[in-house]
């Protein structure tokens, strides 16, 4: 069902403002990869990094997210659409707030991410690619996830069976089955800075 008899109500303080306020941009960077290749470990480290900076940010993870927000959405391609979708717009709110949003969702389907990506301005959305192996990623399996789909406790899980598709042009590349954390962190900081975002 959708919304009726709704009407958009102006704020007297645009993000501009928020921006200026927080001397600092508001990007949206979206960490995307398979289950274990470090999209939560490397943005929490990155949030950390930032804060020391005096950077406004906050990160929306995909668990965390999951059990509220979208904690009535399974694993399903459409109810995987749905999850993206909803992350998207929260990322939306917060980038008008003027803080830096930093998502950590494996969003495995190129479609999804775009569409993501269109709610944006230009240069807005920062896609990350954790590019990690499969065999790397299952050999770290820190939820013990892989361990069950291998087994078939769980069902269509991404890069078992159920597709992972890649971008195509992300922003940035971090290579976290060959980085340390730490200089997968400086990559993440350094682009940023370099690129006039904070």
């Amino acid at each position: 069902m959708k919304s009726t008899n709704i009407t958009w109500h102006e704020s007297k303080v645009g993000k501009t403002e928020r921006q200026q306020l927080k001397k600092h941009q508001s990007p949206v960077l979206w960490f995307t990869g398979l289950s274990g290749s470090g999209k939560s470990t490397l943005s929490v480290e990155v949030e950390k990094a930032l804060y020391e900076l005096g950077v406004h940010s906050y990160r929306l993870d995909g668990d965390n997210v999951r059990h509220g927000l979208n904690k009535n959405l399974g694993f399903s391609p459409e109810d995987r659409a749905e999850n993206i979708r909803r992350i998207g717009e929260v990322a939306k709110l917060m980038n008008d707030a003027g803080l830096v949003t930093l998502t950590a969702f494996i969003s495995p389907y190129r479609e999804d991410r775009d569409q993501a990506r269109e709610l944006f301005e230009d240069e807005e959305f920062i896609e990350v690619y954790t590019k990690c192996s499969l065999e790397e990623a299952e050999s770290r399996d820190p939820k013990g996830l892989y361990k069950k789909a291998r087994s078939g406790e769980i069902k269509g899980f991404t890069g078992i069976d159920a597709p992972y598709e890649e971008p195509n042009a992300p922003e940035l590349i971090v290579e976290t089955d060959k980085n340390t954390l730490e200089d997968s962190v400086r990559q993440v900081i350094q682009y940023l800075q370099e690129n006039k975002y904070i």
